[in-house]
């Protein structure tokens, strides 16, 4: 619909109308006696937004799966669905699906896609749906169980480096899944609350356009998890006898795994205090984070360097290198977390000096 515009009517004496365009009203199946929510803007603006019914259907979706692309292409479009916001989902195949490939797809939904259960499947069909309220989860109840999973992971995977502990680091790996289930999710409820108000404010985003900021934000998370994830499978990789053993301590040099140890310290400090300024919307702690990043990520050179001057083999010593250069890309999102966390602070603080 173009832009239209209306005169404000005075009726009773005392009241103020405006009439509806008739073509908006048809498309949203407004009728006499429908109510309205109203809603004021900080600009004095209105949201006119109309009343569900009760029993309103869910938001549905078939999606055919193409024979002519491989599984991870095919559910990147489920994923896409997912993140839309699509309460129902019809998987079909054309072709019908076979034993291994309905069994993949259960699992991979399980596994990824939080809420999603399989609530009917045929020969050619499989149905998802999402039985997980928005309200009941969250933004901060999101973060804070991805925040709880990355510490934990992240302690983990320097504890199994130093203890050459196989079962520990493989653990690590597979809690990454979790970090990505969260972030998947967090993006789904964003996606929503950037068109309903409402929902905004009840899955904790005061305003809008915080919606951008903390896709920001959890993005920079689930990074962060990928590194840590880099770190568990470099312990793994470093010493070759340790996949005939669950306990075979890695080869490293004091100089290097003392390094690690410190720099692991640091990232999870720099990235505990993060989280502490976003919660509390402390621009000067972020601005304190930020200065802890650029001075972590300036002790790395210095580390480097002894690593390189270590006698370790060369596989070791890279090994080694992609550790540190993991904790360091830890250290650099956890300053843009805080650049976005003084972002919103300065909005928040402008709208309660105007």
């Amino acid at each position: 619909m173009k832009e239209e515009k209306r005169k404000i009517q005075l009726t009773g004496g005392s009241t103020l109308t405006i009439s509806l365009p008739i073509k908006w009203a048809r498309e949203a199946g407004i009728k006499q006696g429908d109510e309205l929510s109203l809603i004021q803007r900080a600009d004095h603006s209105l949201l006119v937004i109309p009343e569900k019914e009760e029993g309103e259907q869910i938001k549905s979706a078939e999606l055919e799966l193409s024979e002519l692309e491989s599984f991870e292409d095919n559910f990147r479009y489920l994923i896409a669905h997912y993140l839309v916001g699509y309460d129902l989902i019809k998987l079909l195949s054309p072709s019908g699906f076979g034993a291994e490939e309905r069994k993949r797809i259960k699992e991979e939904v399980r596994k990824r896609l939080i809420g999603m259960e399989v609530v009917g499947e045929s020969s050619k069909e499989i149905v998802l749906q999402s039985f997980l309220k928005y309200e009941d989860f969250t933004l901060r109840d999101a973060i804070r169980s991805m925040s709880e999973i990355i510490l934990s992971m992240h302690g983990d995977a320097i504890s199994a480096l130093e203890k050459g502990d196989l079962n520990l680091a493989e653990d690590v790996i597979e809690r990454d899944n979790e970090i990505d289930r969260f972030y998947l999710l967090i993006v789904r409820q964003l996606k929503a609350a950037m068109s309903d108000p409402e929902l905004a404010k009840k899955i904790g985003v005061g305003r809008q356009r915080d919606s951008l900021g903390y896709r920001i934000i959890v993005k920079s998370m689930e990074r962060i998890g990928d590194h840590v994830e880099n770190i568990a499978k470099n312990s793994i990789l470093m010493n070759p006898e340790s996949h005939a053993s669950v306990h075979a301590p890695v080869s490293l040099g004091t100089q290097s795994l003392e390094g690690i140890k410190e720099i692991g310290f640091r990232t999870e400090h720099i990235f505990t205090k993060t989280l502490a300024s976003l919660s509390n919307m402390d621009m000067k702690e972020a601005n304190e984070t930020i200065r802890d990043a650029n001075a972590l990520i300036d002790t790395l050179e210095g580390i480097n360097e002894r690593v390189l001057a270590e006698e370790l083999s060369i596989t070791d010593k890279i090994h080694v290198l992609s550790i540190l250069e993991s904790l360091g890309r830890i250290a650099k999102y956890c300053a843009d977390i805080a650049e976005v966390t003084i972002n919103m602070g300065t909005w928040i603080a402008g709208e309660l000096e105007f």
